[in-house]
């Protein structure tokens, strides 16, 4: 059973559990939502269709598809067909030294494919086999076990995107792993202050590199400059926030670390390809149709 509160999807973990895993066949779709869990799908049995912003992941069975915490989506479903769908409370595992950087390589959805990625989709595909095997007994530590499998999941992963020898390819080996422990300090301070005003200055001094060589790295490190990622941070914020119908767009803007109106604007537009007076208006007028249909179902 859904827990939505507006867009917000509280996941009914069951028995004070932090982990939900079901074998999902219903044919209705899933509107636009978003949670604090990582989400993880799987089709078994025909195609299944996930929206995200303005791109559309048609999975076809065996393919993996991981969405990010906080990430606004949407589910549409075939009339038949069954898809195995983790989440999970990724809160219980993000102090781990290094889960952050992990996280942040894979800030964004990933697909993993057998076509893309067979022998990383081959680790995956035998690792989500075990977590649903442990899922379904009753074993002690069963959630422990979950865990552990879900962080081999995690580190295969992080090492496919993460690859120091492709990030830091004129970095000495002795150094990399400085890099690396360098950027999860980097990646939490932005977390903790994106609503500030960070400059190229200000986190290059925390990162303890010139400016010039500190966004040499980030680049390197995120395949985008310090100033998108920043600011990408900064409209996945506001896209939560311009779902609550009591905040302006100044008020928004202002609460995810935009300067002015005109900027908030721009960047939101340059991410989303929509104003977010547009977004607003869009999410909106969903809920308004939905309100209608449900007024007719109750006459």
């Amino acid at each position: 059973m859904r827990i939505l509160d507006g867009v917000y999807e509280k996941i009914d973990y069951k028995d004070n559990s932090s982990i939900l895993l079901y074998i999902n066949n219903e044919p209705d779709n899933y509107s636009p939502h978003w949670h604090t869990a990582v989400e993880v799908i799987m089709p078994i049995l025909n195609i299944y269709t996930v929206i995200i912003g303005k791109t559309t992941y048609n999975l076809n069975e065996g393919d993996i598809l991981i969405i990010p915490p906080g990430e606004l989506h949407e589910l549409v479903a075939p009339k038949e067909g069954l898809r195995r769908i983790l989440l999970f409370d990724y809160s219980l595992i993000s102090s781990l030294k290094g889960i952050t950087n992990i996280f942040t390589v894979l800030n964004q959805p990933r697909l993993i494919t057998s076509r893309t990625a067979p022998d990383t989709h081959k680790e995956l595909s035998k690792i989500y086999d075990e977590i649903t095997e442990e899922y379904n007994n009753d074993k002690a530590l069963r959630e422990a076990a979950i865990y552990s499998l879900i962080i081999r999941m995690f580190v295969i992963l992080g090492r496919k995107y993460m690859n120091t020898d492709h990030i830091f390819p004129d970095v000495k080996l002795n150094k990399q792993k400085e890099y690396i422990e360098r950027f999860n300090l980097i990646f939490d301070y932005i977390n903790e202050n994106f609503m500030e005003d960070i400059t190229l200055d200000v986190i290059a001094d925390v990162a303890g590199f010139s400016k010039f060589h500190f966004s040499r790295l980030f680049k390197q490190f995120t395949d985008m400059s310090f100033y998108d990622y920043l600011n990408q941070r900064r409209v996945k914020e506001a896209e939560k926030l311009l779902l609550n119908p009591n905040l302006s767009i100044t008020e928004v803007a202002m609460r995810s670390g935009f300067s002015s109106i005109s900027t908030f604007n721009r960047v939101f537009k340059q991410f989303k390809e929509c104003t977010p007076t547009e977004f607003k208006n869009l999410y909106q007028r969903r809920n308004r149709v939905k309100q209608s249909i449900h007024m007719l179902n109750v006459k």
